[in-house]
């Protein structure tokens, strides 16, 4: 439930910025926000200033896209953890660039707990019920992707 939770609010974020237009202008916002404030770190004063700034128009396609993206395979339950990890990292981000929304925080803590409880989490999904799949007719392919150290990242 957690997941499926997440995954909603990563589709809702992406199906804001994709009805809203957002794209490289909206970039151009942020990276020249983040590199004059002294709230935001070092490194993405960088990062804002010369990659963000010069992709602008790549990063407004692809930011709604992977918000999308990730909502989907939350909710779909496709490679959970890494999927629940780059929610974090994308949060991380964001807030790197004081870009703080009031649903990123909730968002943090159930990326948090989906990749604490990635093995459960991603019991009932798209990558449980392919495994169970297999299991019929691959038992020894299902056998290296059931050890507990990749399971739990799957």
């Amino acid at each position: 439930m957690v997941r499926v939770v997440l995954g909603a609010l990563w589709i809702n974020e992406g199906v804001i910025k994709l009805r809203a237009g957002f794209g490289g202008a909206d970039i151009l916002l942020v990276a020249d926000g983040a590199a004059a404030n002294p709230r935001v770190p070092e490194y993405f004063q960088v990062f804002a200033s010369t990659i963000l700034h010069g992709q602008a128009g790549l990063f407004g396609v692809v930011t709604p896209l992977v918000e999308v993206g990730l909502g989907v395979a939350l909710v779909a339950g496709i490679l959970t953890a890494p999927a629940a990890l780059a929610s974090l990292a994308t949060l991380l981000m964001y807030w790197s660039s004081d870009q703080l929304v009031e649903e990123y925080p909730v968002m943090a803590l159930l990326s948090g707990l989906v990749l604490a409880f990635a093995a459960s989490c991603s019991r009932i999904g798209a990558t449980g019920a392919l495994i169970r799949l297999l299991r019929a007719r691959h038992s020894a392919v299902v056998a290296v992707l059931e050890r507990p150290g990749l399971r739990r990242w799957l």
